[in-house]
């Protein structure tokens, strides 16, 4: 089972968050707010957070230019995830995914379902690296974003998770490309 060691360091990693939503501002996002909230509590930078609608290149852009960051190591977008016509996250980010975490959307439906029953099958959540970048996309309401980040990345992003955690692998993310 999962544990976190107590021998070794934990290395805070840099955060940016970004909500898609046509409707809500900075002062209204919950979910982005819940984020932060999480990520700074437990140790780490929050890099950036913004708002960016529904849109494929705007969407598209705005996580291009923050995995071509060096001063972030993942983003989190929160938000259209959904299958309805607005819904475009993961169209709009998985083209720049290099590897997909796979196992990211199906440990997100495991922890939802405990929660929201079949409803989970609505959300189309996924993970995935590019640039030596983690990027994750998490449906939108505050419940989702909390689920993700106190079930997965809080101990992924935990350089004292065991047996293994993403933060143990960054450097080794881009090996083959140098």
């Amino acid at each position: 089972m999962s544990k976190i060691d107590g021998d070794r360091e934990f290395i805070p990693v840099r955060i940016a968050v970004l909500t898609v939503s046509d409707t809500r501002t900075l002062k209204e996002d919950k979910s982005g707010a819940a984020l932060e909230k999480m990520l700074t509590q437990d140790g780490h930078v929050l890099a950036a957070r913004d708002i960016e609608k529904d849109d494929v290149p705007l969407l598209r852009a705005k996580v291009k230019a923050w995995i071509d960051d060096p001063e972030v190591d993942v983003v989190i977008t929160t938000g259209g995830t959904g299958f309805t016509g607005r819904d475009v996250t993961p169209e709009a980010i998985r083209p720049l995914f290099e590897k997909e975490i796979e196992g990211f959307s199906t440990l997100f439906h495991m922890l939802s379902f405990e929660k929201v029953g079949t409803s989970t099958i609505q959300s189309r959540a996924c993970g995935g690296v590019a640039n030596g970048t983690y990027i994750f996309c998490v449906p939108g309401s505050p419940g989702a974003c909390k689920d993700a980040w106190k079930g997965i990345l809080k101990y992924q992003l935990d350089a004292r998770h065991r047996p293994c955690n993403f933060v143990e692998i960054m450097p080794r993310l881009l090996e083959h490309q140098e």
